[in-house]
């Protein structure tokens, strides 16, 4: 029972980086319908940010003696990659604003391509430290291990998603861009300009994918690399499972996507032995013996998106589309 709940302990800390990152594939599909590949490479961007921040300046002025070094980066690192996320708007994807939407995902692929071997160049592909203030710290509740980075991880999600949730529904600006994704034409009558609400879109989501970054390569011995890239690619299973228009579906598919994932994970092995002594035949002498493989973890996230397609392609909190013939 104690390795079921750290698994679920575990699965929700995961779960929690899988929901920033699906929070920023929400906001860009409900400003603008895309689907953005290029998350992933704002992640990247942002957690190198912060380590060059950190290398500059957390050695070099008081800060560092207050604590306050970390946070102040990673502040500095959000702001930039927000501008960051806004001026790729309007210099790459506003210019494909009127072609098919098969056009702007590709050219999101392409900004993810160019932007991975950008980093690399500048960077490098080894392990680079970020120097932040959580360490290895652990703590033990009813025999369960947590550490401090999954702690900070889950209330950021969670305060996030919960912004996002009041700015949508009880600001202009949101309604604003809950207008414009519905409609456009209609919202350009009503006065509002989407140029603003499609770079806003972007800039946000760059800005989330910065902390779910330094989130990610925070703690425990972890580090910033291009390794980070594939973590985008299984949080898009979990804005389809919530649904791709839905805040609060965001962050419920990351944590399930999360769990799921990691309980197959801690319990791969013991169905494995168990496919293996009761699902086979032997053919002459082929024998075949069923099981899972050594990583099927790493697919299942996929296998729950496929099942969410066939059976509620809008996800569990999407808004259904209607068609009028």
């Amino acid at each position: 029972m104690t390795n079921f709940v750290q698994f679920l302990i575990s699965g929700i800390a995961q779960g929690a980086i899988y929901a920033l990152v699906a929070l920023g594939f929400v906001i860009i599909f409900r400003g603008t319908r895309v689907l953005n590949f290029a998350q992933g490479v704002f992640m990247l961007f942002g957690a190198f940010l912060v380590f060059n921040i950190v290398r500059t300046w957390g050695l070099e002025n008081g800060l560092k003696q207050w604590g306050l070094y970390f946070w102040v980066a990673m502040l500095v690192a959000i702001i930039v990659m927000t501008l960051a996320g806004i001026g790729i708007e309007a210099a790459v994807l506003r210019p494909l604003r009127n072609r098919p939407t098969f056009t702007v995902i590709m050219a999101t692929l392409g900004l993810s391509i160019a932007g991975e071997q950008i980093c690399i160049s500048i960077w490098g592909t080894d392990p680079l430290p970020l120097n932040d203030p959580f360490g290895i710290t652990t703590y033990r509740l009813f025999g369960v291990n947590i550490t401090l980075v999954d702690i900070v991880t889950m209330v950021a999600a969670t305060t996030i998603a919960t912004a996002l949730l009041l700015f949508f529904n009880r600001s202009n600006l949101g309604t604003a861009m809950r207008a414009t994704a519905f409609d456009a034409e209609a919202a350009i009558a009503q006065g509002i300009n989407p140029r603003i609400v499609y770079g806003l879109s972007w800039g946000i989501a760059a800005g989330i994918a910065t902390v779910a970054g330094v989130m990610l390569s925070s703690g425990n011995g972890r580090n910033v690399s291009p390794t980070l890239i594939p973590i985008a690619l299984t949080a898009i299973p979990a804005a389809i499972l919530g649904g791709l228009d839905s805040t609060k579906g965001a962050l419920v598919g990351g944590l399930v996507i999360g769990m799921t994932q990691r309980l197959m994970e801690g319990y791969q092995s013991q169905i494995n032995d168990w496919l293996h002594d009761n699902i086979g035949f032997t053919i002459g002498t082929f024998t075949y013996k069923a099981g899972l493989g050594l990583n099927f973890h790493l697919v299942f996230p996929y296998l729950i998106m496929v099942a969410i397609l066939l059976f509620r392609p809008y996800g569990v909190f999407g808004t259904p589309e209607v068609r009028r013939v």
